[in-house]
């Protein structure tokens, strides 16, 4: 268990970090004049900027969020009420009791604090405002309790493949079990195995993300003999079988809790820089492109002028360098020399061998000019091969220089959350150390398979 907890802490403080680097940008640009010169940028970031904030106040409050979801009447408050070991939340026969999300306080033992949410059923009437409010749940959300009470129908099906994209652990609870015989309670718990998976590469559902429960059972009709002989009948409730359901919780918690807490931090975060960057760029479209343009005009007249071949290589890879730096200064993001280069090799090697041919091909030809202009004499022969092959390196060196800029604009728009300590960078580091037995491995697996 200490090793597990060890990590748990590990992971903690590496999204603290992850989230106060972001903070300390975005504060320097605020300080350094870069967003109060642009009041157009700075009240489009807010709700972004805040976002960051609320996230990293949330992680060092240490509660675990745990959202229920499910179609009406599959009894979603009925099973918080039963962790709860009270009857707090509202439930009843009638269809949609839950009309907006609420929260309670759960101490379900030791040093854990966990928020249960429960939600209003996925299929009741005003669908785009439902299924909005319950995306904004699901994000907030650090577990997610998907409650169903048989075999799961389409709607069903459908709601859970968008819960899925939420990407956060799930645990399936099929309700109401006491409804059912064993034969066919065993049938509907294969079935949910299988169809609980969403992907069909995807292995079935592991036991920590399957809970069979009987939250609110239903009254039975119970013969009473009194010792006189009389016979009656009453009706008795059962005792609610939640233990199997509190218990798997419990274990999640304490064998990755703080791990789900930092891990939903981080996505989190990740949107948000994401959603600055990309208004960013929106904002900042035309300047962007007169920048790239800039750039390919000057690298393509410096390399068309040069006579030296290495230079010409040396001089358009600090070019296109001095380009990516430029653009992420417009956008605000953050980097640095070595970022650049690293932007630019990646640009480089994803191009499919096109740009790197581009360059090949450019110092082939700069080797031909530099052999020209060595040439003593002013023979009209070879200034004319002189200035062709000037014309035709400058047109490939401006090719080049027009293509990392489109293609850097693209990967600060989706590359911005990586870096030593950028969001994307520590959920990869988090979902490579996570072991087998957690609820987390699951989670792994399904972003592995939509990445």
């Amino acid at each position: 268990m200490s090793v597990y907890r060890n990590l748990q802490e590990t992971h903690l403080n590496r999204a603290r970090a992850s989230l106060r680097q972001a903070l300390s940008w975005y504060g320097y640009l605020r300080k350094s004049g870069h967003l109060s010169s642009n009041p157009e940028l700075s009240g489009l970031l807010k709700p972004e900027l805040e976002a960051l904030n609320s996230t990293l106040n949330k992680l060092d409050s240490n509660v675990i969020r745990i959202a229920a979801f499910g179609l009406v009447s599959r009894g979603k408050s009925a099973v918080l009420n039963a962790l709860l070991g009270d009857k707090i939340l509202q439930t009843g026969p009638l269809n949609g009791v839950t009309q907006w999300p609420r929260s309670v306080r759960w101490q379900p033992g030791g040093k854990v604090q966990v928020e249960l949410i429960d939600t209003p059923g996925l299929d009741e009437i005003e669908g785009e405002s439902r299924a909005q409010m319950a995306r904004e749940v699901a994000r907030q959300a650090d577990l997610i309790l998907f409650v169903v009470s048989g075999d799961i129908t389409r709607t069903e099906y459908q709601a859970l493949l968008e819960l899925r994209q939420a990407q956060k652990p799930l645990i399936l609870v099929f309700n109401k079990i006491d409804l059912y015989p064993d034969i066919d309670r065993a049938a509907i718990y294969q079935n949910l195995q299988q169809l609980g998976a969403v992907h069909p590469q995807a292995k079935p559902l592991l036991p920590d993300e399957i809970v069979m429960v009987a939250a609110e059972p239903a009254p039975m009709e119970v013969r009473v003999e009194w010792p006189d002989g009389r016979v009656s009948y009453e009706w008795e409730t059962p005792p609610t079988q939640i233990d199997e359901l509190q218990q798997t919780i419990l274990n999640i918690l304490n064998r990755e809790g703080r791990s789900l807490l930092a891990l939903n931090a981080l996505i989190q975060a990740r949107e948000a820089e994401a959603a600055i960057a990309q208004k960013t760029i929106d904002l900042r479209e035309q300047e962007a492109e007169d920048i790239i343009w800039q750039f390919t005009k000057y690298k393509a007249l410096a390399v068309g002028l040069n006579p030296v071949a290495f230079l010409d290589i040396l001089g358009g890879t600090v070019a296109d360098l001095a380009l990516i730096r430029s653009l992420a200064r417009l956008y605000g993001l953050p980097m640095t020399s070595y970022e650049a280069s690293k932007i630019l090799k990646t640009i480089l090697l994803s191009s499919g061998g096109l740009l790197l041919g581009e360059l090949g091909s450019s110092f082939l030809l700069g080797l031909g000019k530099s052999t020209v202009a060595l040439v003593s004499g002013e023979n009209p022969t070879n200034i004319t091969a002189y200035a062709g092959s000037a014309i035709a390196q400058a047109g490939i060196a401006g090719y080049g220089a027009y293509s990392v800029g489109k293609a850097a604009q693209v990967y600060l728009e989706k590359g911005c959350t990586w870096g030593q300590l950028g969001a994307s960078t520590v959920i990869a580091e988090i979902l490579s150390q996570v072991d087998r037995n957690t609820i987390l491995y699951r989670l792994q697996q399904e972003l592995g398979i939509k990445y």
